[in-house]
Formats: structure tokens, sequence, C-alpha cells
């Protein structure tokens, strides 16, 4: 092999040697991470913080939310509470409730030699008026529901003569007339029994009276239309 031979290929290897380290460093270059300016970096840093106090900010609004939510709710459910009350009472004032509890019995009758003549036209010594009385005297005494012989006495109520007999709410009844009330038992019999009370007055027309003090006393809704 001549010189120039040699020369040729040694030339060749140089250039292959040089062509693939050119090759190696020119993959690395292009695998190396790209450098981020200082100018960009800070902008990146500032989104980051902004994005941070919006979400503690919605974070804050969803708490706000959560909290009128449940005061809408529990406001929602007063005011539901406060309508069932006054529905309560209004029923109760219309009579449409029975109502249990303390309260007084009493018991109005005829004289014992005119029991069992009720037919007859002159036999009510017992009037609508002191039926009416008695029942004024309870409400007056603080009482919360009244029944005449298991009518329910209402604000239009009406107690009336019709024919040998009395009407309650358009309901005939006769002698002798259980009147109940619920309420504090000691104070409605004491103002019927108070000394020259309604109860004295009734008996001094003949007519017979009993007060009887009961620890459970059930008084009737108002079944009329």
């Amino acid at each position: 092999m001549t010189s120039k031979t040699t020369g040729y290929i040694s030339i060749m290897l140089v250039a292959l040697i040089l062509g693939l380290m050119l090759a190696v460093q020119y993959r690395v270059v292009n695998r190396a991470p790209t450098v981020i300016s200082t100018d960009r970096a800070k902008e990146i840093a500032d989104e980051i913080k902004q994005i941070d106090r919006d979400r503690e900010a919605l974070h804050k609004e969803i708490s706000d939310l959560i909290y009128k939510l449940e005061q809408v709710n529990q406001g929602k459910n007063e005011a539901i509470n406060a309508l069932h009350n006054e529905l309560e009472k209004t029923r109760m004032a219309a009579g449409l409730l029975t109502v249990t509890g303390p309260g007084v019995e009493v018991i109005l009758d005829n004289p014992g030699e005119r029991k069992g003549s009720w037919l007859q036209s002159d036999v009510f010594i017992i009037s609508a008026e002191d039926l009416l009385k008695v029942v004024n005297e309870l409400w007056g005494g603080g009482a919360e529901a009244t029944s005449i012989n298991s009518q329910r006495i209402i604000s239009t109520t009406e107690i009336r003569f019709a024919g040998p007999f009395l009407n309650i709410n358009t309901v005939r009844v006769v002698p002798p007339y259980q009147i109940l009330a619920v309420g504090d038992a000691d104070a409605l019999a004491g103002v019927l029994e108070l000394p020259g009370g309604l109860a004295e007055f009734l008996r001094s027309l003949g007519i017979e009276v009993t007060v009887e003090k009961h620890q459970d006393l059930t008084v009737p809704a108002y079944t009329e239309s």
C-alpha cells in the first residue's frame, strides 16, 4: 500500500470520527432543557400566586353560600313552625281539636220531683241563659275548651229553646246537662263556687248543681259543618 493511499484512509477515519462527534453533540443539545428567561419565570410565578388567590376567594365564597343556605333553611323551618303553631291556635279557637287535660265537670239538673218529666212544656227550670252563664263564667276563669252534653261550644254556637228541647249546635239535648271545661281545675271551680256566685244563684232557683274537679277530662272537637 502506497503512502498516498494510507493518507486517504487516515483522512476518511478522521472525518468519520468527527462526524460521529458532531452527531452526538447535536442530539445532546436538542435534548437539553430550554432555558427560561428571568422575566418569564417571574410572570409564571405571578400567575401561580393569582391562581392561589382566586382559589382562596372561591373557597370563601363557597363557605359564605353554604352559611347563607343554612340560614335560609333555618328561617324556613322557623317560618313553618310558626305557621303550624298559628294553625293549631286557629283550629283550637274554632273548636276543631279534641282537648284533653285537667278541668271541671259541672252538672245542672232539674229538681228531683221533675226528673223524667222533661217532655212537659213547663219542665224547663234550666234555661238556655243559665247554660250560657255557666259557660261564660268558665271562659272567664280561663277555660281552654268547653262542651255541653258532648257538644263543643265555639263562638258561633247557639243555645236556644226548640219546642220542648234545648238545641245546642242544632242538636237536641235534655237535662241533666253535663258541662265539661278543660283548664286549671281549682280556678274553674273557684269562679263557680264563690260565695254569692253563679252556682249559689242557680241553686236558689231550685236547680241541682254539682261541680267536680278532675285531673283528666276530654272535650270533644266540633263536628258540625
